[in-house]
């Protein structure tokens, strides 16, 4: 039982070293290419790209305060994460109980589809102009993330509910399982999965629609407003520590999806 207690120990740590040094060799891969890109483009008198070191030089002082706006940056991802959770929540609380319906129901699903077939191919930002106008510089992005975000949610629950395999389903009958019992046990259980991929597609979405978003209007300011604030004074290493928190955001709220998931499966039985 010892040796194969060890044996085990030494297979996570070979496991998870292994990809402690692979991630390491690419970050420091992307670290080393941005800068020889840098440095190159600095000999062709072209200073768009600054190097990492300036970057983070320019990341310190933001701390305190951007050099137009003198607000921190703390606040502007404050005022960004604030737009997007709420877009974000609202689509999810909205999305799930309407694709869960589409999903089960082919007359609900007659009856939404088309005007969502009508609204889906339409990008999240040749509505921000009308959001705005509707809603006002206040609501305006929150609405229109809410709007980037619905639909992959909504689709990936309907059809995850539309994958339930009926065998399943007529399983759960014949054994006596009433309508709200074969929701519960088969149903979303099995959409879980679905509403996940909806949830991180949907994280992606978000940030890319809440950043252009407020390069219209962003009151407060907010992560959009210092990028294009920044390169429109042509302060690029200002402008990619808006970026980089833009890319650091994502990846939070990504892995937080992730944990959520891994939770809710190791909850429902699925793990």
């Amino acid at each position: 039982m010892m040796g194969t207690t060890s044996w085990s120990w030494r297979e996570i740590l070979r496991r998870e070293g292994t990809k402690i040094v692979l991630t390491a060799i690419s970050l420091v891969s992307f670290l080393l290419i941005w800068w020889g890109l840098s440095i190159y483009l600095e000999s062709m008198k072209l200073s768009y790209l600054p190097a990492p070191d300036v970057v983070f030089e320019a990341f310190l002082v933001s701390l305190s305060g951007d050099p137009l706006t003198h607000n921190p940056l703390l606040n502007h991802i404050i005022a960004s994460l604030n737009r997007f959770v709420w877009g974000f929540a609202l689509a999810i609380v909205l999305a799930v109980p309407l694709g869960l319906l589409m999903g089960g129901s082919k007359y609900a699903r007659y009856l939404g589809m088309p005007a969502s077939e009508i609204l889906r191919p339409i990008p999240p930002l040749a509505l921000a102009g009308f959001f705005f106008a509707a809603f006002g510089v206040l609501y305006g992005p929150i609405v229109t993330v809410f709007y980037g975000v619905f639909f992959p949610v909504l689709y990936n629950v309907m059809f995850g509910v539309r994958s339930v395999d009926p065998i399943l389903l007529d399983a759960a009958r014949t054994l006596g399982a009433s309508r709200l019992q074969m929701f519960g046990k088969v149903i979303l259980p099995f959409t879980i999965p679905y509403l996940m991929t909806g949830i991180s597609i949907g994280l992606g979405v978000g940030w890319m629609v809440i950043v252009a978003a407020e390069w219209i209007a962003a009151p407060g300011g907010g992560v959009g407003a210092l990028i294009l604030s920044t390169y429109t004074n042509g302060m690029y290493d200002y402008m990619f520590v808006g970026i980089i928190a833009v890319a650091i955001l994502g990846i939070l709220t990504t892995s937080l999806s992730r944990l959520l998931e891994n939770k809710v499966a190791e909850r429902m039985g699925m793990k």
